[in-house]
């Protein structure tokens, strides 16, 4: 009777803990549909990818850890959860050593369990076979036990089953360009744990406005499109900015690639000898390293006499001004010390290690596209992003937001008009 009380009280409590939010879509702006979502955990770093009419599941990861000597890195996720044919049981073992893996019933009676040596890094173990109703998942190791609570909706009538996995777990990474947007409704499972931030990037056809947020409810997030298309074609995704009482910014979320000025027709100058660009006096761009390649990415760079025709951003779009830079970081992100980490991408994936403070909590995933020198020289991809503001306080020189991998700050400075640096467009 003691052991069917202490199960029961586990049940209670990882119950009460325990948070499950249903997330839905919806579209307004350019178009009131959604075809397809990518979700990225910012915090825990995976992803998975939705059909635009499938509801998101969040479910909070169930641990209760109750090691004799304090470890930092222990628990365990079971996903999904609730689970139909078969669950995935993730352990991570404070230490190495011998372990008994149990499912106990609702009643405490003991359904199944296994012995297996764990190592001290996390495991993944296939659950299957298991009735409708609850049960408790309950690990004891080397001065150790970890449980956690999974429900059924299943309809097996066979012998419940425990097979490990692998022990490299893969972030889930689905093609979008892969999926049935035709296909009917479903749930999609994705484990989350509370202040977990989220990228949601939501697409309708050549529209994609990206939403960062830490969900704290079941709720219905409406994706606002906006057209966001330059002279060479490309589509941009979009992001916002910023409440109070100023107004929203409405931000690129990627470095400007076009070629062409907005109408579409007239071409922007491709300069690629070094002695050529320093004595520019009139637009021009280049790729870096005049690789073609790295535009794809990183967008292309632009001296300032492109930024200043006014022509370079797609229609209802403008290169920003240094006072709205400010506004941005200053005012909506806290101050030039923290705004820079927010702004950047995270991982070094694309910045080099260590990418210092880098949250990307705003959704602008900031890239390093690096810069090319007056001189004609590239430096710093990786390194370095430099996006140009519109504002000159004289002839020679122009404002500049920069940041680094270094540090999570973002500096202003005034550089040489002559510089090839990244641009960022601002809705109108």
């Amino acid at each position: 009777m003691k052991k069917v009380l202490i199960i029961v009280a586990i049940f209670c409590a990882l119950k009460a803990n325990a948070q499950d939010y249903l997330i839905t879509f919806a579209g307004t702006g350019a178009s009131s549909s959604v075809n397809t979502i990518k979700v990225e955990n910012l915090t825990a770093g995976t992803s998975l990818a939705l059909n635009g009419n499938d509801i998101l599941h969040l479910t909070e990861i169930i641990t209760d850890i109750n090691p004799v000597e304090k470890e930092q890195s222990s628990g365990m996720k079971i996903y999904p959860n609730p689970m139909m044919d078969n669950s995935t049981v993730e352990i991570f073992p404070p230490v190495a050593g011998d372990a008994i893996i149990a499912v106990y019933d609702i009643t405490g009676k003991l359904v199944t369990q296994i012995h297996n040596y764990l190592e001290n890094n996390r495991q993944e173990f296939k659950l299957s076979g298991t009735k409708n109703g609850f049960y408790l998942i309950n690990v004891t190791g080397n001065n150790y036990q970890i449980s956690g609570k999974l429900q059924c909706n299943g309809k097996s009538n066979g012998t419940i089953s425990i097979e490990k996995v692998n022990n490299n777990i893969k972030t889930v990474d689905e093609k979008i360009s892969k999926m049935d947007y035709k296909g009917v409704q479903s749930t999609v499972d994705m484990t989350y744990s509370t202040g977990d931030r989220l990228k949601l990037t939501g697409i309708s056809g050549k529209y994609t406005t990206i939403i960062v947020d830490v969900p704290t409810t079941s709720k219905v997030v409406t994706f606002t499109f906006i057209d966001c298309t330059d002279g060479d074609g490309n589509n941009y995704p979009v992001i916002q900015i910023g409440t109070g009482k100023c107004s929203p910014q409405i931000w690129m979320a990627e470095n400007l690639k076009t070629t062409k000025f907005k109408d579409g027709t007239t071409p922007i100058p491709n300069v690629t000898e070094n002695a050529a660009w320093g004595v520019l006096s009139a637009p021009a761009y280049c790729c870096y390293n005049n690789e073609t390649a790295y535009k794809t990415i990183y967008g292309a760079l632009y001296n300032w006499y492109t930024v200043s025709t006014g022509n370079l951003c797609p229609t209802g779009w403008h290169v920003p001004t240094d006072a709205e830079w400010t506004t941005l970081t200053t005012y909506f992100l806290g101050g030039e010390s923290v705004a820079g980490g927010k702004l950047k991408e995270t991982g070094t994936v694309h910045w080099t290690s260590p990418n210092t403070g880098a949250t990307n909590e705003t959704g602008f995933t900031a890239l390093p596209g690096g810069y090319r020198s007056p001189d004609g020289g590239f430096c710093c991809i990786g390194i370095y992003g430099k996006w140009w503001s519109v504002s000159e306080p004289d002839a020679t020189y122009a404002w500049v937001r920069y940041l680094g991998n270094s540090s999570s700050d973002i500096s202003r400075s005034l550089f040489n008009k002559n510089y090839g640096l990244s641009v960022r467009c601002l809705k109108d």
